[in-house]
């Protein structure tokens, strides 16, 4: 049995795992829960290296049951806990419990716990990737762009906090089912931006982040309770820009920008289940932050070509945004919108009222579109001073290549100028 398989598994099975024995033994015995679904998988490696199972599904889940009686062993509660629990009509049966509907209750349980607001918003995203998602303490530093110890303390203060608040491993209801789901749409949307233009300095895009972040989104979607128009606007967002990944990077994992990119690579099944989500997410004309997001992603995939591109309902849509959510990166689309429009004094004062500090690790963008600014108007050598401040403080490697390629453009043009 290949190791790639079991850690396959592994990250497909640890959040259900350890959700469903949450719901059995209660959050205040979570960590103990961790450890023993991490026991059964090195129990895996070690087992199916000579005898592989024909169904390592059910063989997970059967040594998961198993290792309940160990938990409770462990816990000096064997005696007492057993017969109440199977006693209880709110307990269930524990085979019941491991059923696929049950499965995806519990993780909805545990999604909602992940996203109390008691838990400061980066607590929230490490514990998610880690109960959730299965993601490791390293898997985490390296996605959040943060030191493995400083993600241990994250994962450390929300299990201390769910504990010490006594939080409950359940799916809230009314005005604070409301205020979760916010929060759970949120976490999300971060979790899929960090895959879809990672922040780390060796790759830009994080596939199984994008995917992780739309799975759970989906589940989200699938129940009753928790489902809502904000969610299937959130769902389209991830789908249309899921669309676009594998025409981002090219074969030497040099980005392509957008006009560039081929668009017969663009993944149609994407878009139409996003436009399916978009047709659900407007049924009320009730519009957020991820229904005009969203709605800027539909536009780019409806062009058949960047010149064929309907900047002004890009930028009707951008104002919209802008409006309520106001924001230093939107600004920055803007301006690249007016400067596609040829508005260069709309552009001049957008970028006049933003400053590179107000983007943090992206300022390198200020200075990019300030660099296509100048292009387009012909001031070459302006253009290429601004590309110079955005290689000085870009970390990622591709995103440095592909300014370095961009410099050399705007080089030849003021060569061709003269």
């Amino acid at each position: 049995m290949e190791q790639k398989l079991i850690d396959h598994l592994f990250r497909h099975h640890y959040g259900k795992m350890v959700s469903v024995l949450t719901r059995i033994f209660g959050l205040a015995h979570l960590e103990t829960i961790e450890d023993a679904v991490q026991d059964t998988f090195i129990k895996a490696t070690l087992t199916w290296k000579n005898n592989p199972p024909e169904s390592p599904e059910a063989w997970l889940t059967k040594a998961a049951k198993n290792r309940v009686i160990d938990i409770f062993r462990k816990l000096n509660a064997e005696r007492k806990r057993i017969p109440r629990i199977t006693a209880s009509h709110e307990a269930m049966n524990m085979n019941d419990l491991f059923l696929k509907n049950e499965i995806e209750d519990s993780q909805l349980r545990m999604i909602f716990t992940a996203c109390h607001p008691l838990l400061s918003q980066a607590d929230r995203i490490a514990f998610s990737l880690k109960t959730i998602s299965g993601f490791s303490s390293k898997e985490i530093a390296s996605a959040l762009l943060a030191k493995e110890e400083t993600i241990k303390k994250r994962l450390s203060r929300a299990r201390k906090t769910i504990k010490t608040k006594n939080i409950l491993f359940a799916i809230p209801v009314d005005k604070e089912l409301y205020e979760r789901i916010t929060s759970v749409h949120e976490v999300l949307y971060l979790i899929f931006n960090e895959g879809f233009h990672s922040n780390r300095t060796d790759i830009l895009i994080r596939k199984e982040l994008c995917g992780e972040a739309m799975r759970l989104c989906q589940m989200i979607l699938k129940n009753e309770l928790t489902r809502s128009e904000n969610g299937y606007a959130l769902f389209a967002l991830m789908c249309f820009h899921a669309a676009r990944l594998d025409s981002k990077i090219n074969s030497k994992g040099e980005i392509i920008d957008l006009k560039n990119q081929d668009r017969s690579k663009w993944h149609f099944p994407l878009m139409y289940l996003g436009n399916e989500a978009m047709n659900k997410a407007t049924a009320s004309n009730q519009f957020s932050y991820y229904h005009y997001e969203a709605a800027i992603a539909a536009e780019h995939l409806r062009a058949p070509s960047f010149k064929d591109t309907q900047w002004n309902k890009i930028l009707l849509w951008y104002k919209n945004l802008y409006q309520i959510q106001p924001s230093a990166i939107t600004a920055l689309h803007m301006a690249i919108v007016q400067i596609q429009l040829k508005n260069f004094e709309a552009a001049s004062q957008l970028l006049i009222d933003t400053q590179p500090v107000d983007l943090g690790q992206r300022a390198y963008l200020y200075y990019g579109v300030q660099g296509e600014f100048y292009k387009e108007k012909g001031e070459h050598e302006k253009a290429t001073s601004c590309l110079d401040l955005a290689l000085s403080v870009v970390q990622n490697e591709a995103e440095k290549n592909y300014l370095l390629r961009k410099k050399a453009t705007f080089q030849k043009r003021k060569v061709e100028q003269n």
